[in-house]
């Protein structure tokens, strides 16, 4: 006897579960480690007060001297970027990297004192940045977020399709029956919060999936273009700006990610004179040169010096302020100074500004506390939405197995979904990909489930 054809509610009931499985430990994770970013502005100063807060005093030491006190503590360590205090009462920063170890050293600008250093990588907020980026395991963590935060979409769609009000009660839908226990209980809370917070969530996943490494690479290559003007008289590397951007650390903005770095232009006469046409960095203007640039040029307080490494290398000049109206990238040129580039807000198109916009709100930076409480409610909903589904499904799953809940009932097919789903598949191509590959996996097991049932009824 054939097997009747599934509706695409089941089919969405199929899928919603399994990406619930797959995508729930990611949101939670995404969830915690946001919470911890969220609030970097409250807990650096009360988890480093030492390092990071001083006294006033009458005079700050210059740049240069700052840096000859930090080198003489690390003489053997390899500085590659500084960072000014962005008030009087804010220590210096240098980034350094040391016998295998990237540290960040404060120092008192006023005495030259080394106040302590601090494991770049392995600090509270660097760990939670580089597990909510990467999962601190690279490129395939990367991946793993990216389709995670693909099949998030695929199950708010999913989900909204399947609460959808059919002629029932508003109560389980639009507020919890907060009077039921159990699997009910779990459910209403699991579809209220879906149903409120479903807009919320697809904002979060959307703006956060501009940083992947795949997906979010080809939308800026798509989108974020800048004037080919801009870059016409000025010597260009092979490498692009996002090479400054690290899992645990933000230099640039993204709308310059994708912009190509120039190149110091004296240096090919000055490499020529030493007889070859590489070598390490020999900058001819100081450190203190250059924070006089970002004075001169007005540049927001928060933003790093980035020291050039290679001969072709520049000084970076870099500040991704909590209004991306503040937002400012100069690249100066190691040997003579000059201002090679200097991009800021005005100079972003259209899109690039849309999605600066959305990544600071999706990193509650935009309107001080206010913006930092919405997204800590958007976190516990999602921390929520995901508890309750995972005990959905354990309070629903076949007796003695892990797979996805019976449906009992039918519906008719919803058209304007399957295009949906299909138009998401082509837009996130890891979701198609893993869409296909999920489909595959779900006829070959009905496949075999019908064939073990026909064997034991034979």
């Amino acid at each position: 006897m054939s097997q009747p054809t599934p509706s695409f509610y089941n089919l969405a009931w199929r899928w919603h579960f399994y990406a619930g499985l797959f995508v729930a430990p990611f949101m939670i994770l995404l969830a915690l480690t946001g919470i911890i970013y969220l609030f970097k502005p409250q807990l650096d100063p009360l988890m480093y007060d030492h390092l990071l807060n001083v006294s006033p005093g009458h005079h700050r030491l210059s740049a240069d001297t700052q840096l000859q006190r930090v080198q003489a503590t690390y003489p053997q360590g390899h500085i590659s970027q500084y960072l000014p205090p962005i008030n009087p009462e804010r220590s210096g920063q240098f980034v350094i990297h040391d016998g295998g170890r990237e540290l960040n050293v404060f120092i008192n600008p006023y005495n030259g004192e080394v106040l302590g250093e601090q494991d770049a990588k392995l600090n509270l907020q660097a760990v939670a940045r580089a597990l909510h980026g990467e999962l601190m395991i690279g490129t395939l963590g990367d991946r793993l977020i990216e389709l995670a935060a693909g099949w998030g979409v695929v199950l708010v769609i999913s989900g909204l399709y399947l609460w959808w009000p059919r002629g029932q009660s508003a109560a389980g839908i639009l507020w919890p029956r907060l009077s039921r226990r159990g699997r009910v209980l779990w459910r209403d809370l699991h579809a209220v919060t879906g149903f409120w917070g479903a807009a919320l969530l697809l904002f979060m996943l959307l703006s956060g999936m501009t940083w992947t490494g795949f997906w979010g690479k080809q939308y800026a290559e798509l989108w974020n273009q800048f004037p080919a003007a801009m870059w016409m008289n000025v010597p260009a590397s092979d490498l692009e700006a996002r090479t400054l951007n690290t899992a645990t650390r933000q230099t640039v903005p993204w709308a310059m990610e994708n912009t190509p770095m120039p190149t110091s232009g004296a240096h090919a006469e000055h490499m020529a004179h030493a007889g070859h046409s590489a070598g390490p960095a020999a900058p001819g203007v100081t450190l203190q040169q250059v924070f006089e640039t970002a004075t001169a040029r007005k540049v927001e307080p928060g933003y790093s010096i980035t020291l050039p490494t290679t001969a072709e290398g520049v000084f970076t000049i870099a500040v991704f302020a909590d209004d991306p109206r503040n937002d400012a990238t100069l690249h100066v040129d190691q040997y003579t100074g000059e201002v090679l580039a200097d991009v800021r807000w005005q100079h972003y198109p259209t899109v690039a500004r849309v999605t600066e916009m959305g990544v600071m709100l999706h990193e509650g930076k935009m309107f001080g506390s206010l913006n930092q409480i919405a997204i800590l409610l958007v976190c516990l909903m999602i921390l929520l939405s995901s508890i309750s589904g995972l005990v959905i499904w354990w309070k629903r799953r076949p007796q003695g197995r892990w797979g996805v809940p019976p449906l009992r009932h039918e519906l008719p097919t919803w058209k304007t979904g399957v295009l949906i789903i299909l138009a998401l598949a082509i837009v996130f191509p890891l979701v198609g990909a893993s869409l296909i590959a999920v489909w595959a996996l779900d006829r070959l097991v009905l496949i075999f489930r019908s064939t073990r049932q026909r064997e034991r009824h034979s």
